[in-house]
């Protein structure tokens, strides 16, 4: 039985060590795990980026969330250049640990469009249609 099979059966409140949850997170074969930013207090989703154990690390201990990426391959800290910042409030994984959800205080636009979330294409069966603008 896995780490994850077994918390499945935990009642809320229950503990387990962060670092052992760690060591049993589902990273792909680059090494990263696929995290959803989303803003504390409304749900909106804001980005999907990736992080590495590393990024997790310097997340969790800065409290500014620090993505991996891929294209630059470096770490990546949310408003490094644009001042649009992410500030952890809770960090989350799913029932399997292949995914992470993290609640964040964002500072600013959280897509390099400039817009508030990067989820701004609606995709209809005909027809799809930009619902927001730039900042």
């Amino acid at each position: 039985m896995n780490l994850f099979d077994a918390l499945a059966d935990q009642k809320a409140g229950d503990r387990i060590a962060t670092a052992a949850l760690l060591e049993h997170l589902c990273f792909n074969e680059q090494g990263l795990i696929p995290a959803i930013a989303q803003q504390q207090g409304t749900g909106e989703v804001l980005m999907m980026a990736w992080m590495n154990a590393a990024s997790i690390a310097t997340t969790l201990s800065t409290g500014q969330v620090c993505y991996w990426s891929r294209s630059r391959q470096q770490f990546w800290r949310k408003g490094e250049s644009s001042g649009n910042t992410q500030k952890l409030i809770t960090m989350h994984t799913d029932c399997d640990g292949d995914t992470l959800l993290l609640q964040v205080d964002q500072q600013g636009p959280a897509c390099h469009t400039n817009r508030r979330s990067c989820f701004f294409i609606e995709i209809d069966q005909e027809q799809s249609h930009i619902t927001a603008n730039p900042q």
